[in-house]
């Protein structure tokens, strides 16, 4: 009788990150339950100042996610143990970075890429998320792109979630023994 062995499974510290659309949410909670990590939604961490200024239309600056930046490592620091799944936009590489200081260990970043009118498609229909429409092209301009950087897999969120998550879990498996 021959044994087959399953593909490695990530078990670490994990950020879904892109910008707002992109199916952080939706794609963390698959990703943790399929994982069987906790998951947390990083936009509940933001300060109330944060989430004023962005149901305004006004977008973030650097001091406004800092301190924000600050809870989420917090947040991977005391799961470092257990292994977490967090959403978060991590839209610059400073951002990461900050991110993976905080992880002291390996990290895996999961980046939902996708064309901008699917994102503002997706934005426009979400009811009741504080997060304003108009505020994409700021944070498209924001962005830096992670592809090329360690521990990095990059996945296409035009086809559906299911196919999205399986294909994170994919690039999360092809990770298994990589440091970022």
């Amino acid at each position: 009788m021959s044994i087959v062995a399953s593909p490695p499974v990530f078990k670490g510290l994990i950020i879904v990150m892109g910008v707002s659309g992109c199916g952080k949410s939706s794609i963390g909670e698959r990703l943790a339950d399929q994982l069987g990590l906790p998951f947390v939604e990083g936009d509940s961490l933001h300060p109330a100042e944060n989430i004023a200024k962005m149901s305004a239309g006004i977008p973030l600056d650097d001091g406004d996610r800092w301190p924000w930046l600050e809870i989420i490592g917090k947040r991977l620091e005391t799961a470092r143990a257990t292994g977490i799944v967090v959403s978060c936009s991590a839209l610059k590489r400073a951002y990461r970075d900050r991110l993976r200081q905080a992880a002291c260990e390996r990290l895996a970043f999961v980046y939902l890429k996708g064309p901008r009118d699917i994102l503002l498609n997706r934005m426009t229909e979400r009811p009741g998320h504080f997060f304003k429409a108009s505020l994409l092209d700021s944070q498209l301009a924001t962005l830096e792109s992670p592809e090329g950087e360690a521990g990095v897999v990059t996945v296409d969120i035009t086809p559906s979630p299911d196919i999205i998550a399986g294909k994170a879990l994919d690039g999360l498996a092809a990770l298994d023994g990589v440091e970022s």
